[in-house]
């Protein structure tokens, strides 16, 4: 299973830091470089694989895949577009962390939880995955911030390349999981297979969410530390 795989690693709050080599590749590459870190970004960007594997859970044909990851893809793009070229960010840690509840929210409706424990249908599946487009795709803006100048005249441009590496990356971890599904869901521990995985993708969205928040928590306290020292400063100073 890819997400219990994911919770044997010591490295999964790391998912979506920047290599230095990417920040490099981004400020003197051409657009094939964007393309090709977005492309990494989205293949080692545990956090999305998740989800999109939650979304693919129980879609059957084609066509609903093609619907729900267009879906998907129209919101991030537009927020990945819009968000980066206007420069509005948030700390990332944050950004993860919501998105961490996307994948746990996903799983919790495979597994018909709101029916289950709240007595109720879960809202509108289509209209849920492009709301989450919008969030992912402000966690991808955020790092891609952090990826290059905001003041570079090719931006907008650049980022369209980044984006088409972003939907190749997708495609090609789109393929491999809805391959290994189709496998699965032609065997009869399918009903097993399903609640085992549903309830791991759950268990690493909680994983992930608890790791960006000790990590908010530890961009926080340097600043606190400071304010301490100012504090202690002002009052030598009285």
């Amino acid at each position: 299973m890819l997400a219990l795989g994911l919770l044997a690693s010591s490295g999964l709050a790391q998912a979506h830091n920047v290599s230095e080599l990417a920040k490099q590749r981004m400020l003197d590459g051409d657009y094939l470089d964007f393309a090709m870190v977005g492309a990494e970004h989205m293949l080692t960007g545990y956090d999305h694989l998740l989800f999109l594997l939650g979304v693919l859970f129980f879609l059957k044909s084609f066509i609903d895949i093609v619907k729900f990851i267009t879906a998907f893809t129209l919101g991030h793009t537009l927020v990945l577009i819009f968000a980066t070229k206007a420069g509005v960010g948030a700390n990332p840690y944050l950004i993860d962390a919501v998105i961490a509840l996307t994948v746990i929210y996903k799983a919790f409706e495979n597994l018909d939880g709101f029916r289950r424990w709240f007595k109720f249908n879960a809202p509108s599946l289509l209209l849920m995955v492009f709301l989450f487009g919008l969030i992912h795709g402000f966690g991808l803006s955020t790092r891609l911030q952090q990826m290059t100048l905001a003041k570079d005249p090719m931006l907008v441009s650049k980022v369209i390349a980044f984006n088409v590496g972003v939907e190749l990356g997708q495609i090609a971890a789109l393929t491999v999981m809805a391959a290994v599904i189709r496998l699965w869901r032609e065997t009869s521990a399918w009903p097993l297979v399903s609640r085992v995985a549903n309830t791991a993708l759950i268990c690493a969205g909680a994983v992930l969410f608890v790791q960006q928040l000790q990590g908010y928590a530890g961009t926080r306290e340097p600043a606190i530390e400071r304010s301490k020292v100012s504090i202690d400063s002002a009052g030598e100073k009285l």
